[in-house]
């Protein structure tokens, strides 16, 4: 006889659970077991009743999904949400952002700033995030702390950058802290070239054969605009991605964020070298970047993931909202109205990201052995009624103000959202304090 196994530490019973994986599954009358930070069970509810559970919840009304995967971002550029909007890319980077970032931001900036997303993101349904921001162990370090997954990618310019005065300073400084949380079981550390307009030849051989030994990610910006396809086949006779194809850089540990502009070549390059593909689509739009097609990526076989970009050019952290975004904006793109359906963009927004990341082993989908990361949905509101599918109602019809729970390997975050483990007005309070800061008002 087998013995009977330990007690489940939770047992979560809620109306829907939408695995993501199998696909377009969504279960009802299900309930969820979690043990040890991972999810032990999932079955009928009568027989989850059946099993010896420490606590036992019961989310009537609530979808529980995996938690949703940001795989994009500038965490600490929430404290610049809103500085210099309704600008195009180069100006508002060259003649706002950079200025900004050389004037304000210290360990200070990235510790508060860092925070203050963090806080957002988990309010929002996102238990794993991807970070690219100066000072990357201070970053880790504020994830660490919250309790919440990310990847963070180190920053590499061919200029000085807050916290590194060189390419080299920044790369021996990602090398030190991919050694120092190897083992972390939330944090990732991947390389993070700028673009390739910020970034030579060399210093990308450099990141190549770095993340080759590591076996790290390589996430950068890439295709953001028309602009910089332009530049790049004047400056070196060839696309950027064709630049990056040639130094060896694509492949399934790159993640090319953007792609607004996208040829039948660089789509043959993504497919045969097995690259993925982050979609920003509300920082495209504000930023009159372009659109990334989704749906030819997707029918050619491309992982695409989505984020939200920094809270400076989106101007929120929504994750739920972004991947409404992206269902009606890949529509409008692909001309036709059944291109990224619901159940696809749910999957772009959790196992997609986790696919990018290289995290899919370990979660993006409810299944037994995963880690519990884990948003519970309240879809039993007013504006949520009549619901016909609950996955078309979470992506058209649904906010992040629905978002009830958060758990991260089993640790829960957000509880009736209520952060757990972070004090919010205390948040605001140095947020606030920090725009009367940048603003000039002293009061």
């Amino acid at each position: 006889m087998t013995p009977p196994a330990a007690p489940l530490d939770l047992l979560l019973l809620p109306s829907w659970l939408v695995p993501v994986e199998p696909a377009g599954v969504v279960l009802k009358a299900h309930g969820l077991g979690i043990r040890d930070g991972r999810i032990a069970f999932i079955g009928p509810r009568d027989q989850a009743l059946k099993l010896a559970a420490h606590e036992v919840r019961e989310l009537p009304g609530v979808l529980l999904s995996p938690g949703l995967v940001n795989a994009h971002g500038h965490a600490a550029m929430s404290l610049f949400r809103g500085l210099a909007d309704d600008l195009p890319l180069m100006t508002w980077l060259q003649q706002h952002i950079w200025p900004a970032e050389a004037k304000w931001v210290d360990e200070a900036f990235v510790r508060d700033g860092t925070d203050l997303a963090i806080a957002e993101q988990i309010k929002g349904g996102i238990s794993c995030f991807s970070d690219m921001y100066f000072f990357p162990k201070v970053a880790s370090e504020r994830v660490h702390n919250s309790g919440m997954r990310a990847q963070i990618a180190i920053p590499i310019l061919d200029f000085p950058i807050p916290g590194a005065a060189t390419a080299d300073e920044a790369i021996r400084q990602g090398v030190e802290l991919f050694g120092d949380l190897k083992h972390h079981p939330r944090i990732k550390i991947a390389f993070g070239p700028h673009a390739p307009y910020t970034v030579s030849d060399a210093n990308l051989e450099k990141v190549r054969v770095i993340a080759e030994e590591l076996d790290a990610a390589i996430h950068m910006h890439v295709h953001e605009t028309a602009g910089e396809v332009q530049q790049s086949v004047e400056q070196y006779g060839e696309r950027p991605l064709a630049r990056l194809a040639r130094l060896g850089l694509l492949g399934p540990r790159l993640q090319a964020v953007h792609m607004t502009q996208i040829s039948e070549e660089d789509l043959a390059l993504l497919v045969e070298s097995n690259s993925s593909v982050i979609h920003c689509p509300e920082s495209n739009l504000k930023l009159a970047s372009g659109f990334c097609p989704v749906e030819r990526l997707w029918q050619a076989g491309v992982n695409v993931a989505v984020g939200t970009d920094g809270a400076a050019s989106n101007n929120d952290l929504d994750l739920l909202g972004e991947t409404r975004t992206a269902a009606l904006l890949a529509k409008a793109v692909a001309g036709s109205a059944s291109a990224l359906d619901a159940h696809r963009a749910l999957r772009m927004a959790t196992l997609n990201g986790a696919r990018a990341m290289g995290l899919e082993t370990e979660i993006g989908s409810l299944e037994v052995g995963k880690a519990a990361d884990i948003v519970a949905f309240d879809l039993s509101g007013l504006a949520q009624q009549p619901i016909y599918d609950p996955v078309s109602q979470l992506i058209y019809a649904t906010g992040r103000d629905c978002v009830k729970h958060l758990w991260v390997g089993g640790k829960q975050l957000l509880d009736d959202r209520q952060l757990t483990r972070m004090d919010e007005q205390q948040l605001s309070a140095t947020a606030i304090a920090w725009g009367r800061r940048i603003s000039g008002h002293h009061e």
